[in-house]
Protein backbone atom coordinates (compact mmCIF):
# COMPACT_ATOMS: atom_id res chain seq x y z
CA UNK A 1 0.00 0.00 0.00
CA UNK A 2 1.17 3.38 -0.91
CA UNK A 3 0.91 6.76 1.15
CA UNK A 4 -0.95 8.26 -1.65
CA UNK A 5 -4.25 5.94 -0.66
CA UNK A 6 -3.49 6.42 3.21
CA UNK A 7 -2.78 10.49 3.36
CA UNK A 8 -5.43 13.00 4.14
CA UNK A 9 -6.06 14.89 1.67
CA UNK A 10 -7.25 18.84 3.20
CA UNK A 11 -4.15 19.59 4.76
CA UNK A 12 -4.21 23.45 7.26
CA UNK A 13 -0.91 25.25 5.99
CA UNK A 14 0.05 28.52 7.13
CA UNK A 15 3.46 31.06 5.82
CA UNK A 16 6.34 31.58 7.38
CA UNK A 17 5.81 35.25 7.03
CA UNK A 18 2.26 34.67 9.33
CA UNK A 19 1.95 36.06 12.46
CA UNK A 20 2.58 32.76 15.05
CA UNK A 21 -0.69 34.32 17.50
CA UNK A 22 -2.30 33.54 13.75
CA UNK A 23 -1.09 30.03 13.47
CA UNK A 24 -2.03 29.26 17.39
CA UNK A 25 -5.47 30.55 16.88
CA UNK A 26 -5.81 28.90 13.01
CA UNK A 27 -4.88 25.55 15.45
CA UNK A 28 -7.37 26.49 18.04
CA UNK A 29 -9.85 27.08 15.89
CA UNK A 30 -9.39 23.89 13.83
CA UNK A 31 -8.73 21.28 16.50
CA UNK A 32 -5.25 20.15 15.55
CA UNK A 33 -2.04 20.85 17.01
CA UNK A 34 0.68 20.58 13.51
CA UNK A 35 0.66 23.00 10.98
CA UNK A 36 2.84 22.68 7.41
CA UNK A 37 4.55 25.54 6.87
CA UNK A 38 4.19 26.64 2.53
CA UNK A 39 5.91 28.38 0.43
CA UNK A 40 3.59 30.67 -1.80
CA UNK A 41 3.99 27.69 -4.62
CA UNK A 42 2.92 25.07 -1.83
CA UNK A 43 6.39 23.75 -1.18
CA UNK A 44 6.84 22.62 2.67
CA UNK A 45 9.27 24.40 3.77
CA UNK A 46 8.78 23.75 7.36
CA UNK A 47 6.42 22.57 10.44
CA UNK A 48 4.95 24.25 13.48
CA UNK A 49 3.48 22.24 16.23
CA UNK A 50 1.63 23.31 19.46
CA UNK A 51 4.81 21.96 21.09
CA UNK A 52 7.42 23.71 19.41
CA UNK A 53 5.05 27.18 20.78
CA UNK A 54 4.93 25.67 24.27
CA UNK A 55 8.75 24.65 24.20
CA UNK A 56 10.29 27.81 22.05
CA UNK A 57 7.69 30.42 23.13
CA UNK A 58 6.02 29.96 26.56
CA UNK A 59 8.52 28.06 28.59
CA UNK A 60 10.93 31.08 27.15
CA UNK A 61 8.37 33.56 28.18
CA UNK A 62 8.40 35.09 24.91
CA UNK A 63 5.91 37.55 23.63
CA UNK A 64 4.51 35.55 20.48
CA UNK A 65 2.69 38.43 19.62
CA UNK A 66 6.56 39.49 18.32
CA UNK A 67 6.83 36.42 16.89
CA UNK A 68 5.82 35.10 13.07
CA UNK A 69 5.71 31.65 11.93
CA UNK A 70 9.77 31.08 10.95
CA UNK A 71 10.72 32.13 14.17
CA UNK A 72 9.76 29.10 15.63
CA UNK A 73 8.77 26.49 12.69
CA UNK A 74 11.23 23.53 12.66
CA UNK A 75 12.43 24.26 9.16
CA UNK A 76 13.17 21.68 5.89
CA UNK A 77 11.00 18.86 7.43
CA UNK A 78 11.09 15.28 6.09
CA UNK A 79 8.89 14.31 4.34
CA UNK A 80 7.34 11.41 2.55
CA UNK A 81 6.31 10.80 -1.80
CA UNK A 82 2.84 9.70 -2.84
CA UNK A 83 4.26 6.60 -4.46
CA UNK A 84 6.55 5.85 -1.48
CA UNK A 85 4.99 2.63 0.37
CA UNK A 86 3.69 2.78 3.52
CA UNK A 87 6.02 0.77 5.38
CA UNK A 88 8.77 3.12 4.12
CA UNK A 89 6.79 5.84 5.50
CA UNK A 90 6.40 3.95 8.72
CA UNK A 91 10.14 2.89 9.36
CA UNK A 92 11.01 7.25 8.03
CA UNK A 93 8.56 8.34 11.23
CA UNK A 94 10.40 5.86 14.12
CA UNK A 95 14.01 6.91 12.51
CA UNK A 96 12.90 10.59 13.25
CA UNK A 97 10.62 10.34 16.36
CA UNK A 98 7.36 11.88 14.52
CA UNK A 99 3.75 11.17 14.07
CA UNK A 100 3.32 12.64 10.98
CA UNK A 101 4.96 13.21 7.63
CA UNK A 102 3.86 15.81 4.92
CA UNK A 103 3.61 14.29 1.54
CA UNK A 104 4.52 15.74 -1.42
CA UNK A 105 3.65 14.78 -5.42
CA UNK A 106 6.41 14.49 -7.83
CA UNK A 107 7.52 18.10 -8.23
CA UNK A 108 7.85 18.54 -4.10
CA UNK A 109 4.01 20.52 -3.88
CA UNK A 110 2.37 19.62 -0.65
CA UNK A 111 -0.21 17.20 -1.31
CA UNK A 112 -1.62 15.91 1.55
CA UNK A 113 -1.30 14.37 5.27
CA UNK A 114 -0.08 10.81 6.44
CA UNK A 115 -0.67 10.79 10.04
CA UNK A 116 0.14 7.55 12.93
CA UNK A 117 -3.04 7.99 13.55
CA UNK A 118 -4.67 7.35 10.11
CA UNK A 119 -2.54 4.22 9.34
CA UNK A 120 -3.81 2.89 13.11
CA UNK A 121 -7.47 3.45 11.76
CA UNK A 122 -6.96 1.39 8.64
CA UNK A 123 -4.25 -1.24 10.61
CA UNK A 124 -7.69 -1.46 13.31
CA UNK A 125 -10.16 -2.25 10.21
CA UNK A 126 -8.27 -4.63 8.44
CA UNK A 127 -7.96 -6.61 11.75
CA UNK A 128 -11.24 -6.39 12.31
CA UNK A 129 -11.56 -7.94 8.88
CA UNK A 130 -9.42 -11.24 9.69
CA UNK A 131 -10.82 -11.28 13.34
CA UNK A 132 -14.66 -11.24 12.05
CA UNK A 133 -13.38 -13.84 9.08
CA UNK A 134 -11.58 -16.26 11.82
CA UNK A 135 -15.36 -16.05 14.07
CA UNK A 136 -17.44 -16.75 10.74
CA UNK A 137 -15.15 -19.68 9.76
CA UNK A 138 -16.07 -21.18 12.87
CA UNK A 139 -19.36 -20.37 13.08
CA UNK A 140 -19.56 -21.92 10.12
CA UNK A 141 -18.36 -24.95 10.70
CA UNK A 142 -20.45 -25.47 13.60
CA UNK A 143 -23.21 -25.14 11.16
CA UNK A 144 -21.94 -27.47 9.08
CA UNK A 145 -20.85 -29.73 11.66
CA UNK A 146 -23.89 -29.70 13.93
Amino acid sequence: MNVSRLCKRQVVTVTPQQELVFAAELMREKHIGFLIVVEEYGRPIGVLTDRDIVISVVAKRADPSLLKVADVMTRDPTTADEGESVANALRTMRRIGVRRLPVVGSKGLLTGILALDDVLDVLANELAEVSGAIRNEQHIEGVLRS
